[in-house]
């Protein structure tokens, strides 16, 4: 088999979760496994991913101190038609979507976009995407081709520790002109709110089956009695209900707390990228079919109306109050 190369993605001084993920997904795959690093003094990364992969190739230049996807299409396009891999990993991330068409289109190879699941055949990939908001699974068919790119989504594979001892090759930049039609300008952070979700270590996130704000109360109380901070889907955000830092998923914030609650939240794949991580799932959903069952680790399939206020209550009697 080819050579697989996965793209460590980095923003800000911090490696993405999803780069590891990648290369221990990658690792069962079969093949060489290539980390790809492209950065301004990264060599702690490519310390890092050396951990992961079998070889780690990177360009270490002031030109990718920030991420500009013209400047990443052209050194990845030409590290990829020096080095031939057969397969292309990238995260299915605000930057990976919106580099790897372009990449794609270039080198004419077969590309899907926010894949779930992957396996082999031979040389050939056979990933699995998710439509109508999880509820389906397609295992996609893809024509042969000598190269495959495919952009990944967070938590598809597990990050596990690190094992290996790759070779480190530090690259030359093969981008040679200077890009001027495209810079990076600034990184706007939204505020943080007066809890920052993104630190809690128990989160009890609630979704369109509230039905109406009226009805947060009941949550609010079961949040409290855990001592946990309240989360919310998008659909809750836009009404309105709560406000937007508290929301999770693809347009909100990723969390991975020790328990995330999902309280009347159907699974939309959206929400489920943002807690996927979190270390136990509990779900309590009406619908025995909602996608979130499919990654809750215990589930209610009940009225939320009947079961938050006896959970709350027993939970009281529990701890005394």
């Amino acid at each position: 088999m080819k050579d697989i190369f996965v793209l460590i993605e980095h923003r800000r001084g911090e490696m993405r979760d999803v780069s590891i993920e990648m290369l221990c997904g990658a690792a069962g795959l079969g093949g060489t496994v290539v980390a790809v690093l492209l950065g301004k003094d990264v060599d702690a990364f490519a310390e890092k991913a050396a951990g992961y992969a079998d070889k780690v190739l990177y360009v270490n230049d002031p030109m990718f101190e920030n991420y500009n996807s013209e400047a990443y299409q052209k050194a990845l396009s030409a590290l990829i038609k020096e080095h031939n891999p057969g397969l292309v990993l990238i995260g299915n991330t605000a930057q990976g979507i919106d580099l790897a068409p372009a990449l794609a289109v270039e080198l004419g190879a077969p590309l899907v976009t926010d894949v779930t699941a992957l396996e082999m055949e031979g040389d050939k990939p056979k990933p699995t995407r998710q439509f109508y908001g999880g509820k389906l699974d397609a295992h996609m068919v893809m024509k042969d081709a000598d190269l495959y790119i495919l952009t990944v989504r967070e938590a598809t594979f597990q990050a596990g520790e690190p094992s290996k001892s790759g070779e480190i090759v530090k690259v030359e930049n093969p981008v040679k002109e200077e890009i001027t039609y495209r810079k990076f300008v600034e990184y706007v952070e939204p505020e943080v709110g007066e809890v920052d979700i993104t630190q809690s270590t128990m989160l009890v996130g609630v979704g369109r089956g509230i039905r109406e704000d009226k009805n947060l109360p009941i949550v609010e109380e079961l949040a409290k009695v855990l001592g946990a901070d309240l989360a919310a889907s998008r659909a809750v955000v836009d009404a309105g209900w709560l406000p937007a830092d508290r929301q999770v998923g693809i347009s909100g914030k990723t969390v991975k707390p020790k328990l995330y609650l999902a309280v009347g939240i159907s699974g939309a794949f959206q929400h489920v990228t943002g807690m996927k991580g979190s270390e136990v799932i509990v779900a309590i959903n009406k619908d025995p079919d909602a996608p979130i069952f499919g990654i809750a680790d215990y589930g209610i399939v009940d009225d939320l109306f009947k079961v938050v206020p006896k959970l709350t209550e027993k939970i009281k009697e529990l701890k005394g109050l």
